[in-house]
């Protein structure tokens, strides 16, 4: 294992960090990791310069950054709710990014090539996914044959998790009954017998059936995919293909494909459009990528997809996200909770003395909100979203969105302004640690958190929702 990962020990060993790390106590164990690596690795031996490095990590303001805090408001909704599409409702109401990457991507309206890129937790599978189905079922219904829509993943773990989402909405939703998903990836093919059709939480993996009987969608990575074209056995994949047949070609996690990976790939998907003869212009691509977005020139992404996908890009094609402002998102909510410090209170707002955000959340919940009723259960889904309005009415949370201003600021930046604007400054500090795990438990703010695809049915460790992170310069 490399000496960075072994340097990372936290003195904190939740199960489970997403959920169950506090995050100014991650932040902190990270700074101490920092230091104690740094000290052990490149501490002087000789006598005249021991203590050199000790010394240096001791002056954190020279070299160590952060913790940075992002607080991610909710995205802004769009305006058709679940009845964007004529012949179905969506799960949940889109938000505006959803629709606007609906609007261009389905066959049936502009029918034009997108780039997703919008942070995590903002239902990128869905901007894609819908339109997708929307036209295979319509296909289908028309009596068309063949494989009409490629998805293609950077890892095979991420295309079975994603199979098994997808074979849970197609089951769920009526007006795509009768779609057949592929999923064609390396490993173990499956026992005889096993993967033949389509069920409620898996789509149709054995081979045999496949090539016999090609997919509506085909998920695979671009290795697999590249084998597809070569093997003669796999020939009958693409047998009922004529050369209008495949609409969709989408890449999820674009970002991953870069060097001779991205040339790769960008080969292959030439070399696909060769071999089913595809019109210059039928096809409509697709990208997503929670790493590529929000730079005010989208010039060098579009020829990045360009290069890749083989197909133009302009300046309308990439799709961010759209959050609401601190306006926007306290509206007419006024200030009905304060929180006075008083010393008794300091134990009770150390975060190191709690084992997990849950009895974090429990005890600071009485603090902070004195005269409401304790929670039986901070994990239940009901309370976590009325937990999302009473922070709206509360002093502290509302000074943070302000201070934070729906952008990035450094951790002792927050605390200085609180100092300023509250009288006891020193003992308050540590409620500014207390309000990270409180926003974090709010479900309502993020595309993962109301997604039944979601394992837990919320994210709380969503990193555009609070990140917390530290870096050496």
């Amino acid at each position: 294992m490399a000496p960075g990962f072994l340097a990372l020990g936290l003195t904190h060993q939740p199960t489970d960090l997403a959920v169950h790390m506090l995050p100014s106590l991650l932040a902190h164990d990270i700074q101490a990791a920092l230091k104690q690596f740094l000290v052990s690795a490149f501490e002087p031996a000789d006598a005249f310069n021991h203590g050199l490095m000790s010394r240096f990590v001791d002056d954190e303001a020279a070299w160590l950054k952060g913790p940075y805090v992002q607080v991610g408001l909710p995205f802004v909704a769009g305006k058709s709710g679940k009845t964007f599409f004529d012949t179905f409702e969506t799960a949940h109401p889109g938000f505006s990014h959803q629709e606007h990457a609906w609007e261009r991507l389905a066959s049936h309206r502009q029918g034009l090539s997108t780039l997703v890129a919008t942070g995590t937790g903002s239902g990128k599978t869905e901007c894609f996914l819908y339109p997708v189905l929307d036209h295979c079922a319509r296909a289908r219904a028309a009596g068309e044959s063949g494989v009409k829509a490629l998805v293609i993943y950077p890892m095979n773990a991420l295309a079975t998790d994603q199979a098994r989402r997808i074979a849970e909405l197609v089951a769920s939703t009526a007006a795509f009954a009768g779609l057949r998903v592929g999923l064609y990836v390396g490993g173990n093919a499956g026992a005889p017998g096993e993967g033949m059709v389509m069920t409620q939480g898996a789509v149709i993996t054995d081979r045999d059936t496949l090539r016999k009987h090609p997919p509506d969608i085909l998920l695979t990575n671009y290795k697999m995919l590249d084998y597809l074209m070569l093997r003669p056995k796999d020939r009958q994949l693409w047998a009922a293909n004529v050369p209008t047949t495949l609409r969709y070609v989408v890449v999820d996690e674009l970002h991953t494909f870069d060097g001779a990976q991205g040339t790769d790939l960008a080969l292959l998907l030439r070399r696909l459009r060769a071999r089913l003869k595809t019109p210059t212009g039928h096809l409509i691509c697709a990208g997503t990528s929670a790493t590529l977005g929000n730079a005010a020139d989208t010039s060098p992404l579009r020829e990045y997809a360009r290069q890749i996908f083989g197909v133009p890009f302009g300046e309308e094609a990439v799709v961010t996200e759209s959050r609401q402002s601190v306006g926007r998102f306290l509206e007419d909510a006024t200030v009905d909770y304060m929180f006075l410090f008083r010393a008794e209170q300091a134990p009770l707002l150390e975060p190191s003395q709690y084992p997990t955000p849950q009895t974090a959340v429990q005890a600071w919940f009485s603090l902070f909100f004195p005269d409401e009723p304790a929670p039986e259960d901070v994990n239940a889904p009901a309370w976590r979203r009325g937990l999302g309005q009473l922070l709206k009415r509360h002093q502290l949370f509302v000074n943070l969105l302000k201070l934070a201003k729906g952008g990035v600021v450094s951790y002792p930046e927050l605390t200085e302004a609180f100092a300023r604007n509250m009288p006891a400054a020193g003992p308050e500090r540590r409620s500014l640690k207390c309000w990270m795990p409180f926003w974090c438990w709010w479900p309502g703010r993020c595309a993962m958190a109301r997604s039944p695809w979601s394992p837990c049915g919320y994210s709380s460790g969503c990193a555009s929702c609070a990140g917390w992170w530290a870096s050496s310069a």
